[in-house]
């Protein structure tokens, strides 16, 4: 199977998305999640044992996971340069439109605590979004102390029917697989989250320099 798809990379097939496969350094993109490529001695994921069908396979999954983030990356970098904001903004509208679907007051508190950035921050990015017209801060009707944000009937109107739109096609790649084909993907893709996250190793704890 290397050898096939080193072949074709070698011939820059265009991707279904167009891009070819292979950069102009002679690196098929798909080398960059091969295991025997990216760790050749074993120092970080000990192989012995594995067959190299199944060593095979892992790569080509870990392939399309990459092929998933770099489709995301797309969107995301195309849904900010549409609604003209940047994706901390996007993430602060999406919690709105979904709490006002469901009938939830949304807050600057939740809103920070979604985004997990501080209430200055916060501030800022309400401030930000309140002048660009797609938020309104009212007062709250049962805490004197909070206010209400809500997101505006045009940008809710315009991230729903364009970015949301787009986003809502992941639905249908779902539904195409079975229930247990789903169970499968869910209990796979939970355990990786929890494989990477990061611990207490010493280099996650590191503050970033002012």
């Amino acid at each position: 199977m290397r050898g096939m798809r080193e072949e074709s990379a070698a011939a820059g097939i265009p991707a279904e998305d167009g891009r070819t496969t292979q950069t102009p350094d002679g690196l098929a993109d798909a080398d960059v999640y091969d295991v025997d490529y990216s760790d050749p001695d074993q120092l970080l994921v000990d192989r012995e044992g594995i067959p190299a069908a199944d060593v095979r396979q892992i790569t080509e999954l870990m392939s399309s996971l990459g092929e998933l983030r770099d489709a995301e990356e797309r969107l995301s970098e195309a849904s900010r340069r549409y609604m003209r904001l940047n994706d901390t903004d996007m993430r602060a509208l999406h919690y709105l439109i979904v709490c006002a679907h469901r009938g939830i007051l949304a807050t600057p508190g939740g809103i920070a605590h979604h985004l997990r950035i501080s209430s200055a921050s916060t501030t800022k990015l309400l401030d930000r979004l309140e002048r660009g017209g797609h938020i309104v801060r009212a007062p709250h009707p049962t805490d004197r102390r909070a206010l209400a944000i809500s997101i505006t009937p045009q940008t809710h109107q315009a991230a729903m029917e364009t970015v949301g739109r787009q986003q809502a096609k992941r639905f249908y790649a779902a539904a195409r697989l079975t229930a247990a084909e789903r169970d499968v993907v869910i209990r796979f893709l939970r355990d990786m989250a929890r494989e990477i996250a990061p611990g207490d190793e010493a280099w996650t704890q590191r503050q970033p320099e002012d």
